[in-house]
């Protein structure tokens, strides 16, 4: 840890410095703890990046909830007979560079001689017992928010594929996908936001269908004003759209009522499997105005993407006008 040039943080009491196993962290008083793991495959052809990439992607659950990360252990597997050990060593520093912005402690990790690249966190982070946000606090009359770009699959699609502007494609990826979700958990957390999720694997669709079903209402999105990345309409429509994109479309489609004439790109783009994602923020009329303001000042997005509605007749879900 010494030659990534960690400083000693009085908050770890003992840890990789000492050749622990474990690490010990000091833990606020009054807090409830949040833990969270998540790893993948590379994204993007920069190791630093990647790196940058996989650590938000860790670190966003705790965000979700309103939380902040305490301390993160790195999941590294790598072909180490195979490949430069400079490009672990960038993976690594990639990470250490979110863990250290999100005010967090690396604590040391683990890993493993494997044939592919993964890398991620094991995340604590800390939250007010009493004021989190959950799947299950969306009330009727909340409106919707989203804090980042869709399109983040489909530009990951097309970069693996060395499409033409590749290059390009992997900087609005990288813009995106490496910023932290920090400034949506600060809205939870003023604001008392009851409800939230991040956008991650499941699509947008996806996990606003699950808060939708855990809440039992419904949950109603604008195709139009759903924010997107350069250039993932155009790719949607060459058919640059992951597999995990159509399964979840495929496997939501019971649940999700879509308006006549809606275009199929945008249905398509809202079941996209994003990588490190915004959050969605349900809030209530009275506080949006707020909320916005908040989030544009931290130089985040705002853009308002639909409403929750009461259950209709016992039918709780996802509709797309």
């Amino acid at each position: 840890m010494a030659d990534l040039g960690i400083e000693p943080d009085p908050r770890l009491l003992s840890g990789a410095s000492d050749n622990e196993d474990a690490a010990v962290v000091v833990m606020p008083p009054g807090k409830a703890l949040v833990q969270t793991v998540d790893f993948f495959t590379p994204i993007a052809n920069d190791p630093f990046r990647f790196g940058q990439i996989a650590a938000a992607n860790s670190l966003s659950d705790v965000y979700a909830m309103g939380g902040e990360p305490l301390a993160a252990m790195n999941i590294v597997c790598f072909p180490i007979k195979v490949l430069d050990k400079t490009i672990l060593r960038d993976i690594i520093r990639g990470g250490l560079d979110k863990v250290l912005e999100a005010g967090a402690v690396l604590a040391g990790g683990h890993s493993v001689e494997d044939d592919e690249i993964k890398y991620g966190l094991a995340v604590s982070g800390v939250v007010d017992p009493d004021g989190f946000a959950a799947n299950r606090g969306l009330e009727p009359g909340d409106e919707l928010l989203l804090t980042k770009p869709l399109g983040t699959g489909i530009l990951a699609t097309a970069v693996k594929g060395d499409w033409q502007d590749a290059d390009a494609m992997e900087d609005d990826l990288w813009r995106t996908a490496s910023r932290l979700n920090a400034g949506g958990a600060a809205v939870i957390r003023e604001l008392g936001l009851k409800a939230a999720t991040d956008v991650t694997g499941f699509g947008l669709g996806g996990h606003v269908l699950e808060m939708a079903g855990a809440s039992g209402v419904v949950c109603e999105l604008v195709l139009e004003a759903m924010p997107l990345l350069p250039r993932v309409i155009d790719l949607a429509g060459m058919g640059m759209i992951p597999a995990g994109s159509f399964a979840n479309k495929g496997f939501c489609a019971k649940s999700v009522q879509v308006a006549d004439g809606a275009d199929g790109l945008l249905v398509d783009i809202a079941f996209d499997a994003q990588t490190s994602g915004g959050l969605v923020l349900a809030v209530p009329p009275d506080k949006v105005a707020r909320a916005v303001a908040m989030l544009e000042a931290g130089g985040d997005l705002a853009a308002r993407i639909g409403r929750v509605l009461p259950a209709e007749n016992g039918w709780t879900g996802l509709r797309l006008r």
